[in-house]
């Protein structure tokens, strides 16, 4: 299997290059089928957002948020698997200065870009798709993933050398949002009746794993026809975002409706990943979302994803399973799970429902 994952099928075309081309219609590869296009779906509710929760009192070492905010968590855990959080605990400053140095490195030249340029074998590093399927449609965005935990995938060579203070920068940043992961983890915990600290010992404890995703959406002639990123429920355990001010782009599945997350000032957007889908035997829940793109203005945004030990076999927690509500998910290790999205790319939540044991299909 890892045989097929070592090359991409077709030459890499950075998208920010056709972009910048001034071409004025996007190349057949970035038109999705009607069904998938942003125009094509139902109108959305325009004032319809996200819930967003103030975490003032939520601390390392102190759990001290109200009924009521653990209350709102736990039902957009439930209903949205999506949520902002503000009073979080991470600067201001860092934030601003972590996704202004990302976007610093998307302006360098080109070949500077190039000589981080990744593979499907590990995806770190700067890269234009997601799944090897020849001739797939293709989102209209470049990335930049890397490892951040384990410190065994740990390798600062991988990460941007450019600009200056950029490795310090992303440690900073990493450092803070691996805190502030382990805070969120606790409060989850709490809501599904569990010991504090069960999600994270089932995620590995301290060993867990822990990933960077900088997503950049350069201007696009054609926004109507294409998405930034396609529809998908995230594949890991926990996603921190740090959305850009500005633009708007994400949009999360509600009720079959798509709507369009307006950011709260220096907020971090929250969504469950499939693996705490399955730890909490589909109490929480992974949901669809996706990324518009416009053609005015460029969008950047981080994804911080808190994963699971990559060895460890995850499926749903003993207290949460009963006679009424039997184990949803069959062991699989995330390792195992997320080799479906390295080569198939992003497909809606097909990964996760396909997963459920046959009995409760």
């Amino acid at each position: 299997m890892m045989n097929s994952l070592q090359d991409w099928p077709e030459p890499i075309v950075r998208v920010q290059s056709l972009s910048e081309s001034g071409l004025p219609m996007i190349p057949d590869r970035y038109v999705k089928p009607l069904s998938d296009r942003p125009s094509s779906n139902r109108p959305e509710n325009g004032d319809a957002n996200i819930p967003i929760i103030d975490l003032t009192g939520l601390t390392d070492d102190e759990t001290e948020l109200s009924r009521s905010t653990m209350d709102r968590i736990s039902s957009a855990c439930r209903d949205w698997g999506f949520f902002q959080v503000v009073n979080h605990g991470v600067s201001p400053g860092l934030m601003d200065q972590a996704r202004e140095t990302w976007r610093s490195f998307f302006h360098l030249p080109m070949e500077i870009k190039q000589a981080y340029a990744n593979s499907p074998k590990t995806y770190e590093g700067y890269g234009s798709r997601l799944g090897i399927e020849k001739g797939a449609i293709l989102d209209w965005s470049d990335y930049y993933y890397l490892h951040y935990l384990p410190l065994t995938l740990k390798d600062y060579n991988k990460w941007p050398g450019s600009p200056d203070y950029c490795r310090e920068v992303i440690d900073e940043y990493g450092k803070e949002l691996v805190k502030l992961g382990g805070r969120i983890m606790k409060v989850l915990s709490i809501n599904l009746g569990l010991n504090e600290s069960h999600l994270q010992n089932a995620f590995g404890g301290e060993n867990i794993g822990a990933c960077v995703r900088v997503n950049f959406y350069p201007k696009c002639p054609q926004p109507d026809l294409t998405l930034g990123l396609s529809s998908h429920s995230d594949p890991g355990g926990l996603t921190i975002l740090l959305p850009d001010p500005e633009v708007l782009g994400l949009q999360v599945r509600k009720d079959d409706r798509w709507i369009t997350v307006k950011p709260a000032r220096h907020a971090f957007i929250v969504n469950i990943g499939d693996q705490i889908q399955v730890l909490s035997n589909a109490n929480y829940k992974s949901v669809e979302h996706r990324v518009i793109v416009n053609s005015g203005v460029e969008r950047l945004s981080l994804a911080f994803f808190y994963n699971p030990k990559s060895d460890i076999p995850i499926k749903p927690v003993r207290e949460l399973v009963s006679a009424d509500k039997p184990a949803l998910y069959p062991p699989m290790t995330f390792d195992e799970y997320r080799l479906f999205i390295r080569l198939n790319g992003p497909k809606g939540k097909s990964q996760v429902e396909s997963l459920k044991s046959p009995r409760c299909h």
